[in-house]
């Protein structure tokens, strides 16, 4: 089995309040930018073969420098994203469609991940991988912990209380047959439309394709705010204590 991965990683970070210019992708966490986690992962993934990596242009020396530096070998190409993350994942896609016509080879899947998730672990991207080859597609979700209540026509008021036992919270690498999501994105591409996320393109361009639910636990974190931080730290010191991950003195 042979699949690819597309990392976004050009988020600015808004919400995590950070001075001009700066990403959180680079933010450290246990000594090390959020993105080497992510990388790293993807490395040990055996499922994986190449990874795409789009981000901010100003971004684009320093992470192939991390890639030399730390032995990333899976990582084929690091590209300018565009002006919204769909736009940096169709960047991506662009390039391995243009490997496929020239090596005449396509990827039995193609995984589209976060870069601020840095708390994936290689298994569960072996694991997302295969169900979307055997499926078509997969994506990676949690229960939600909170009640989660609809907002009423007057935005003051709650209206209806959802059934929480039917809900899940999305995350990523949500993998899908490599066909399938490239002719999601060219679709959306043409039509000007964009969607919080991967799947919900697939849903609406091939309304027949079953999403296959992967449950993950709870480590597996988007890096949003400043107080996801500390968080964070807490899930690295459990995942090294595990022996999931390595620490920087192992390293």
């Amino acid at each position: 089995m042979s699949s690819y991965a597309i990392i976004a990683a050009g988020g600015v970070g808004k919400r995590m309040k950070l001075q001009r210019g700066l990403s959180k992708q680079l933010l450290e966490i246990g000594g090390y930018p959020v993105i080497y986690h992510t990388l790293s992962a993807f490395e040990r993934a055996s499922s994986i073969t190449a990874v795409y990596v789009a981000t901010k242009s100003e971004g684009i020396e320093l992470l192939k420098n991390m890639t030399d530096r730390y032995g990333f070998t899976k990582v084929r190409a690091v590209i300018t994203g565009g002006k919204e993350r769909q736009d940096s994942v169709y960047n991506c896609i662009e390039l391995i469609e243009k490997h496929i016509l020239d090596s005449g080879k396509s990827p039995d899947a193609i995984l589209v991940h976060d870069g601020a998730r840095p708390f994936i672990q290689h298994d569960e991207i072996d694991e997302i991988a295969s169900l979307s080859t055997y499926y078509g597609a997969c994506v990676p979700a949690t229960k939600p912990k909170d009640t989660i209540k609809y907002i009423a026509e007057n935005p003051d008021f709650f209206g209806e209380t959802l059934d929480r036992s039917r809900l899940l919270q999305v995350q990523t690498p949500q993998g899908f047959a490599s066909k399938t999501l490239i002719q999601a994105h060219k679709h959306a591409r043409l039509e000007q439309c964009y969607a919080t996320d991967d799947a919900a393109l697939v849903e609406k361009f091939f309304p027949e394709q079953n999403i296959k639910i992967y449950e993950t636990g709870y480590h597996n974190i988007k890096i949003t705010t400043p107080e996801d931080i500390p968080l964070a730290e807490a899930i690295l010191a459990k995942l090294q204590a595990q022996q999931k991950l390595p620490s920087r003195e192992q390293s």
